[in-house]
């Protein structure tokens, strides 16, 4: 079935409301849901509404959560998601970051409370479309074992960099981890073998089996130099914005303990404000790149997509229709594959 990006919205927040989340939390992760759609990033897209649901319904994600925003500095605005999705929470303070941003040439908000936030790459793609160039950083549950552990410590604590273009916007999202944790579980339940680099078992050993990596942890993306960044990460994530350390949030994994009030950091500049003419030279750097044989811009491929999902939608098969019918109560309106 071919549905449009328009329906695979109203599929997510009509799930989302469903199993208890306000018009508020489930627009702003509808949204998400939608670009991830778009950019091809099912695992985080429709693939994640389940996660969502069950834990919306089991209390993980606070649903009728309302974000409070606070002004600490003039350039530093805090939101407290109150134990719901971060989205949201960005979203009540986005209009003040921006502001910020444009007034003193950096800024950053700062959220605190809330749950995972999908693709962080969202979130400097916005900013990109505001002229401003970002970097966003989050924590997670713990997944990965820091240097020289065996046990999970960190989460797998993405980053994400953007930047504003003549056209589409320059965005690479990343992880400190070799991969993410939902593409372990997914080969950890299909039984699928992992590249070795991916997990180590118990005893911090590297493997090739999911299963032995869902019970040890997810490897960091580099050795010491992934570990370092989650580090990093985890610093200005959680401690400069208050949330809860990966070690000590709930599982994003299980349906135990609450809330997990993770955090989340994005800085945004104007580039205009340091460097005059930033686009235009940006623009020329790229090319300069991209005249050798075989390179490619950062983000190209999700690009593409979008601009396929925008005209022709995208596709689901069976099971996947199946599932979003169970989430929204209702069968789901969609064009027929030829």
């Amino acid at each position: 079935m071919q549905i449009t990006l328009d329906e695979v919205e109203a599929i997510a927040q009509a799930a989302l409301q469903r199993a208890g989340a306000s018009v508020l939390q489930a627009g702003a992760v509808a949204r998400s849901i939608r670009a991830a759609e778009a950019e091809g990033t099912r695992a985080i897209g429709l693939g994640y509404l389940q996660w969502y649901v069950g834990h919306l319904k089991v209390g993980k994600i606070l649903g009728q959560a309302v974000p409070v925003v606070s002004m600490k500095r003039p350039g530093m605005i805090h939101v407290d998601a109150a134990g719901g999705f971060a989205h949201p929470a960005y979203e009540a303070g986005e209009a003040a970051l921006v502001t910020a941003a444009r007034s003193q040439g950096i800024a950053v908000l700062g959220v605190a409370g809330g749950y995972a936030c999908g693709v962080l790459g969202y979130f400097s793609d916005r900013l990109a479309r505001e002229g401003l160039v970002s970097i966003a950083v989050t924590n997670a549950s713990s997944t990965m074992a820091p240097w020289g552990g065996s046990l999970p410590f960190f989460g797998t604590n993405p980053w994400a960099f953007g930047a504003p273009r003549t056209a589409d916007a320059l965005v690479i999202d990343s992880s400190s981890s070799a991969t993410a944790f939902v593409n372990l579980a997914t080969a950890a339940a299909e039984g699928r073998p992992i590249p070795v680099h991916w997990a180590l078992d118990r005893d911090g050993n590297p493997t090739t089996n999911a299963a032995e990596g869902m019970a040890g942890s997810i490897a960091p993306s580099g050795g010491h130099k992934g570990a370092a960044l989650a580090l990093m990460v985890e610093i200005l994530a959680a401690g400069l914005t208050g949330a809860n350390w990966s070690f000590q949030a709930s599982s994003l994994g299980d349906d135990v303990g609450g809330p997990p009030r993770l955090g989340q950091s994005f800085i945004a500049i104007d580039p205009e404000a340091m460097a005059p003419g930033f686009g235009e030279r940006l623009e020329v750097m790229v090319a300069a790149m991209c005249n050798q044989q075989g390179v490619r811009v950062p983000g190209a491929r999700r690009i593409e997509n979008r601009k396929i999902a925008e005209k022709q939608g995208v596709a689901l098969d069976d099971g996947e229709v199946a599932i979003l019918g169970e989430l929204t109560g209702e069968p789901v309106q969609g064009q027929a594959l030829a």
